[in-house]
């Protein structure tokens, strides 16, 4: 299958659907103390009764059905039986959510499986049972038109209501498709998939399991570390925050070593204690990685290949084997074109497009970000190479303009305060539009406060007078979507570190302030 047939054929949701996937592959669930497994076609069958289940309960082609758990094969069954019959799946983030039943009214919805009680909650714990009903007939699958939704996606946003836009089943098979035809996943591989279910593109790897064939391993980013030595993937997928708090790990088995290992086998053995012995690739995105973090893993013997994408966007770009240049974040995708306009700001037009607007939206949200039909105004500044690469270069929300007219991109001198191994986040602001502060999310506690001053050294070094940070401000507690201060993809959220530290961005004590 190639990209250009599925943007007016949709194959790969229409054969899961339809077809049992081939014997021999597995779903693996993984827990802290254990691991479960289903094989795939057992999976199959479940969906088909469980859709039955569904379909009783009220469930039609077009309804929302809203799921809110953590990772958890209730989850993988609700999403398959919810495009078995056309139905709309709404992932909640259990990290953001409540099981209110005023969720089914906000979002219109018909189901909501929950971890709950009320009118309008489903028993997230009947789910196994419908499941397993065998006198269950299962429904005809629907087949799905490219322009058809399977999927209506929460944004993260930093203040307000999450935004909502629906997903088209031809951007989830073109965006799959061009996936498979750069890497290849099959009957060796087991993909490692900890991040939310609640967004769609994790799901993709139990959709891709289903139709080509390989393993899948679902955990929770609680149980990632301690699970990926037994599991053994070939394949992980991760945030950059994961692979440098893996860095960091790896780092200190390295010094454990004795003088008698070559530092580079060290590097490695360590590297196998955390990742296991079976590792193909790597996969990061979603925020920018760090230069050293990605040069740790390739000399650790483990590639790791950046890519770039959105909510609005899917899949736009990836660096891969044969086609990989560092700094970039990857070769457009053949069913995506890039276009840059004066001001460096990256657009995308989607062939077919992902969406068109935003649903749940402050007024004029929408025709900011769609411009017209299939393009996205994607708000961060960017380059294309000669060779089609794409350089990602910051936000253009993010860049400050001083007092004296001059620009500040503020993300290479975030990546720069980054470096230090005592920093695991940093966001910069700008008061009074004439000197920087940074705001560090310490990467353990008690902050090491003699590591980070040197490090604001080496940065004001390394940068231009306009560039120079006047003050570190060092966060009482690190950054986490527990805390509010990260995204569900943990990506910093800038406005809510602006107003949890409004004074001490504001004030002038010190040049590195402890809170």
């Amino acid at each position: 299958m190639t990209t250009t047939e599925s943007v007016t054929a949709v194959r790969v949701l229409n054969e899961i659907n339809a077809t049992p996937p081939e014997p021999g592959h597995r779903l693996h669930l993984a827990r802290l103390d254990r691991t479960e497994q289903f094989d795939l076609r057992e999976v199959h069958e479940m969906v088909g009764r469980l859709a039955r289940a569904l379909v009783d309960l009220g469930l039609r082609r077009g309804d929302r059905i809203g799921i809110l758990a953590p990772n958890c094969l209730e989850w993988v069954l609700l999403d398959l039986a919810a495009l078995r019959v056309g139905a709309v799946t709404v992932g909640f983030d259990p990290a953001k959510f409540d099981a209110d039943p005023a969720l089914a009214v906000r979002y219109g919805l018909t189901l909501l499986f929950a971890d709950g009680e009320g009118d309008r909650v489903q028993p997230l714990a009947d789910v196994r049972a419908l499941a397993g009903d065998q006198d269950a007939v299962p429904p005809e699958p629907v087949r799905y038109r490219p322009e058809d939704f399977t999927s209506l996606k929460l944004t993260s946003g930093s203040t307000g209501e999450p935004k909502g836009m629906t997903a088209s089943a031809g951007s989830i098979d073109a965006g799959i498709a061009a996936v498979q035809e750069i890497f290849r996943h099959g009957a060796g591989d087991n993909l490692f998939v900890f991040l939310p279910l609640a967004v769609l593109q994790q799901r993709y790897w139990i959709y891709s399991a289903l139709r080509f064939g390989h393993d899948v391993t679902l955990s929770t980013y609680e149980a990632a570390f301690p699970t990926l030595r037994r599991v053994k993937p070939t394949v992980v997928m991760g945030v950059p925050g994961f692979f440098a708090t893996a860095k960091a790990y790896i780092e200190q088995q390295v010094t454990r070593a004795g003088p008698e290992t070559p530092p580079s086998e060290a590097l490695a053995q360590g590297a196998r204690r955390v990742f296991g012995d079976r590792i193909r690739y790597l996969w990061t995105g979603s925020a920018p990685a760090a230069e050293d973090v990605l040069r740790f893993f390739t000399d650790a013997g483990l590639p790791i290949y950046e890519g770039y994408g959105l909510n609005e966007t899917c899949v736009v770009a990836k660096n891969h084997p044969g086609a990989h240049r560092p700094g970039s974040v990857g070769k457009v995708l053949p069913h995506k074109e890039v276009l840059i306009d004066g001001d460096g700001v990256v657009s995308v037009r989607s062939r077919p497009p992902v969406c068109d607007r935003y649903e749940f939206a402050p007024p004029g949200a929408s025709e900011r970000v769609f411009p017209e039909p299939g393009l996205v105004r994607t708000g961060d500044l960017g380059e294309l190479d000669d060779d089609g690469y794409l350089y990602i270069k910051g936000r253009a929300d993010d860049v400050i303009v001083l007092e004296n007219g001059r620009k500040v991109v503020v993300r290479p001198v975030e990546d720069h305060m980054r470096t230090s191994p005592a920093i695991a986040e940093c966001v910069l602001f700008c008061p009074s539009q004439t000197y920087l502060v940074a705001v560090v999310s310490p990467a353990s506690l008690p902050a090491d406060e003699a590591a980070i001053a040197e490090q604001l050294t080496r940065t004001n070094a390394a940068f231009g007078t306009d560039e120079q940070i006047r003050k570190v401000v060092v966060a009482a507690e690190p950054f986490s979507a527990g805390n509010g201060l990260l995204s569900s993809q943990f990506k910093p959220l800038r406005s809510r570190i602006a107003d949890r530290y409004h004074h001490e961005i504001h004030d002038d004590q010190g040049s590195v302030h402890v809170c």
